[in-house]
């Protein structure tokens, strides 16, 4: 078992507190490495343009732990993966209660092997397929993860 910290940081700064008047960004800070992010609220709902917002945020995080598991899974089963790079896109839209929510996820991976061990199109499918059924993030969630 292990925890895992974050510390978010947000001042209203002078600001009115009307829904139209105070700060959306805010700061995240990961005490485990010493690494700060900006973050905010997507810029349709008044957040900062140069900030990355908790959906993108989410988005990263699913396709980003897909990928370590996968290359967990590839390395274990004799494959050799000399870049992966993922073009992720989170469909944000009504649950069955109207509720706005990230109803799917789709990752589309583009990863070049190496050696004389390549996987075929059926392979591929298997090793998609272990990662997602070991990815941590993709258990936690309820949100369709799916990839091309």
């Amino acid at each position: 078992m292990s925890e895992h910290r974050a510390t978010l940081t947000w001042n209203r700064g002078g600001s009115g507190f009307g829904y139209k008047e105070y700060p959306r960004d805010h700061r995240w800070d990961f005490p485990s490495n010493g690494q700060s992010l900006k973050a905010s609220a997507a810029p349709k709902y008044m957040g900062g343009e140069d900030c990355v917002d908790p959906e993108e945020a989410y988005v990263a995080a699913l396709s980003s732990c897909h990928m370590l598991t996968f290359l967990a899974v590839a390395s274990m089963s004799g494959f050799v993966i000399d870049s992966y790079q993922d073009e992720a896109v989170g469909r944000l839209s009504p649950d069955e209660n109207k509720k706005m929510v990230i109803t799917k996820v789709t990752l589309n991976p583009v990863i070049k092997f190496s050696g004389d061990k390549i996987p075929d199109e059926g392979q591929l499918e298997q090793l998609h397929k272990k990662a997602h059924q070991e990815c941590f993030l993709a258990n936690s969630v309820k949100t369709e993860i799916v990839w091309n």
